[in-house]
């Protein structure tokens, strides 16, 4: 991140108990090194202050490292009065929470005092860079506070969606509340950006693709694998709707990128936080070559990262023409990714041009079923009907009971099953609700996200 040269507007405060991540996070936000960038007035000296600047926002964050939960007692004032020290002067608190511990009572401790102060609080879940803790995500919900976001400071995984919660919660910067009224004075829509990641294995087209679309030589192109390093990107607008395309670098087999050095590994880890970043990613394979491993692994990883997914069978004009191809092609994708047959796919040839069109509309539509809110009582009534013609069963023995379900998310869909027994159901039965799910409301080309709580 970019040192902030314009002035902070609006504070915002880490809190949590010790050992949680508070400083790692602190350091990934001001892009500092744990030193103290700048007195913050009104804290106690031991509270570290920096700026902040995302979107074209700045804000001023304190890490309330050692103070917040500086004792496991519950019954220390010392705690609630930090805390509220803290609540008085900030716009913001981000409670940060360890993902791999799960909820403890030092935490339940933390947010007793926070719920008594009325400041937004938006929960970053650290170290969330493992299935094992992201599925523990889900647990912090019984505190109640709103919006629960997977983080991994150390790495940098969800730092974006952090912030973007952060400033969307913060007050208006001065001018920017006239800019808004302006706005809607003037009955011009806000700007909705759709991020997009290509991605794919080395030489299959990508970056010929990204030209295509933006209509410019704005990547270099060769024929010799490799040759993007960086992920860049370029904001096109489409529709009255601006679309940010960012080409990464082609991710080869992980023993083939340790063999090429540091540079094409850093290059990797790009593509992977672009991906991470992406509201959709398009998966370019090529046609003419058929569908790999690797292209399923990479697929894979975009499922992981929670992000839309459309598959860009390039170089259709080499094979078009070949009697059922395209067929034959179809079904040997959907037998290869059968974890993401949720997603479209769309032959074109970005030499020629043919159908890349049709692209933006499928990313298009992804996007919109990934910030899809189902209503409550709707959920309900597919469950109902679902459970009644499939009972459902857990990873263990014994029976279990659906009592009711939520949308807790969206940007991808998640879902909270409310249920007698509380642990996770039978993968089979994950996949028929899913299935069910996207028959009832849609969501087409994104991932869904279930989580069981006991009731």
């Amino acid at each position: 991140m970019t040192r902030p040269t314009t002035r902070p507007h609006g504070q915002v405060a880490l809190v949590g108990r010790p050992n949680v991540g508070k400083s790692t996070l602190f350091n990934r936000l001001t892009g500092t090194r744990g030193a103290i960038v700048t007195a913050v007035a009104g804290t106690t000296r031991d509270v570290l202050g920096g700026a902040v600047e995302w979107q074209g926002r700045v804000f001023a964050l304190v890490d309330t490292g050692g103070v917040v939960g500086a004792s496991l007692d519950p019954m220390q004032d010392a705690v609630a009065e930090r805390v509220g020290r803290a609540a008085a002067t900030v716009d913001l608190l981000v409670f940060v929470v360890d993902g791999r511990e799960g909820p403890v009572p030092a935490d339940d401790e933390v947010a007793e005092t926070l719920r008594r102060h009325g400041v937004p609080v938006v929960v970053a879940v650290n170290k969330t860079d493992d299935r094992r803790s992201r599925d523990r995500a889900s647990e912090f919900h019984r505190f109640g506070f709103e919006p629960i976001v997977e983080i991994a400071a150390e790495h940098g995984l969800g730092i974006g969606d952090l912030l973007d919660e952060v400033v969307s919660r913060l007050p208006p910067a001065p001018g920017q509340a006239a800019a808004i009224t302006a706005a809607h004075e003037t009955d011009v829509p806000p700007t909705n950006e759709t991020r997009i990641a290509v991605v794919g294995r080395p030489n299959v087209g990508k970056s010929s693709l990204v030209n295509r679309l933006l209509g410019e030589d704005r990547v270099m192109v060769s024929a010799v694998p490799g040759t993007t390093r960086d992920a860049v990107d370029e904001v096109i607008r489409w529709h009255h709707r601006e679309l940010r395309v960012i080409d990464t670098a082609g991710m080869r087999r992980p023993g083939k990128v340790a063999q090429s050095g540091h540079v094409e590994a850093v290059s990797v880890v790009r593509a992977r936080h672009a991906m991470e970043q992406a509201d959709v990613s398009v998966l370019v394979i090529d046609a003419s070559a058929g569908v790999t491993r690797r292209d399923a692994a990479i697929a894979g990883e975009a499922e992981a990262a929670g992000c839309g997914l459309v598959i860009a069978a390039n170089k259709w004009d080499l094979v078009r023409g070949q009697g059922t191809f395209a067929k034959e092609f179809d079904l040997d994708v959907r037998e290869t990714l059968k974890f993401a047959d949720y997603a479209p796919i769309v032959h074109l040839s970005a030499l020629t041009g043919e159908r890349t069109a049709r692209l933006f509309d499928r990313v298009d539509e992804v996007a919109e079923a990934r910030r899809r809110q189902v209503p409550t009582g709707e959920l309900n009534r597919m469950m109902e009907t679902a459970v009644r013609q499939h009972a459902p069963s857990a990873q263990g023995k014994g029976s279990v009971k659906i009592k009711y379900a939520v949308q807790s998310g969206t940007a991808p869909p998640v879902f909270t099953l409310f249920t007698t027994r509380g642990e996770r159901l039978h993968f089979s039965y994950e996949r028929f609700l899913k299935n069910r799910l996207r028959g009832a409301f849609g969501f087409k080309g994104t991932p869904i996200r279930l989580k069981v709580r006991g009731r």
